[in-house]
């Protein structure tokens, strides 16, 4: 299979990037920056990657994406929009404008911008695809102060999603990738030494290492690309269950 992965230069999705190539696809993605994508490509086999320097939040930056992995490969059978970014955190009336508008643009507009290239692209080829968004915190409503736009972003685009579920032509599915909580430069963005050592309590509990949760996410995009599909890493019998047994096992 040919697999698109944007954000693919860090955390979960420099993760399933390789993830992907280990078991045995193809696979294009891209970061925002030419450094950033030159080392995530060197330590990969270069036969079987597409590597750009793209912009979610520029429609036609996504499109050069995909231009560029049916370029290299002939099609894309799996498009995955991870790029995320967060914000510091902040009541949003403390929130720069710009830091604001950014976020919205990478989470949300760069989603919906993959999607719509997707979508169209797959729409025009043998076999059709399917597209995975991913969720984050908020996406489920839950409210955490100070991150009021990074969790109205994943709010949205969860909504997206649906209702793309119920818009797509015939060959072509979406569906929600749910990677829960885990330890990546996102997760403990502007934290103090204080509140993350307060916070590191329920990381223990929850969160997991990417390597520990990309290769279950990568088997699972793979297997459940059905329309409207969600898959979950962290369900709420899995939080349940680790909190239960907190007291007894400390986790790492």
């Amino acid at each position: 299979m040919v697999i698109v992965v944007t954000g693919g230069t860090r955390g979960i999705g420099h993760g399933l990037v390789r993830e992907f190539l280990r078991l045995g696809h193809q696979v294009a993605f891209c970061g925002s920056r030419a450094e950033s994508v030159a080392e995530a490509a060197g330590g990969l086999d270069g036969e079987r990657i597409c590597a750009v320097v793209a912009d979610v939040a520029d429609r036609e930056q996504m499109r050069g994406l995909w231009d560029a992995a049916v370029a290299r490969f002939g099609r894309v059978d799996v498009w995955i929009n991870n790029a995320g970014i967060s914000h510091a955190r902040r009541p949003v009336w403390e929130l720069p404008a710009a830091d604001a508008a950014r976020v919205l643009q990478v989470n949300l507009l760069g989603a919906v911008n993959g999607s719509a290239v997707a979508i169209e692209g797959m729409a025009g080829q043998e076999g059709g695809g399917h597209v995975w968004n991913m969720e984050g915190l908020g996406s489920d409503g839950r409210v955490v102060p100070g991150l009021a736009m990074y969790g109205a972003s994943k709010r949205a685009l969860t909504y997206v999603t649906r209702a793309l579920a119920r818009e797509v032509p015939a060959g072509v599915s979406v569906g929600l990738l749910s990677p829960g909580m885990v330890f990546t430069d996102l997760l403990v963005h502007d934290y103090g030494e204080e509140e993350l050592a307060r916070a590191g309590k329920v990381f223990a509990i929850l969160a997991d290492r990417v390597e520990t949760v990309t290769p279950w996410l990568a088997r699972q995009a793979l297997a459940r690309a059905r329309n409207g599909a969600q898959v979950r890493w962290l369900t709420r019998r899995k939080a349940l269950v680790r909190f239960a047994a907190a007291p007894f096992r400390k986790r790492r």
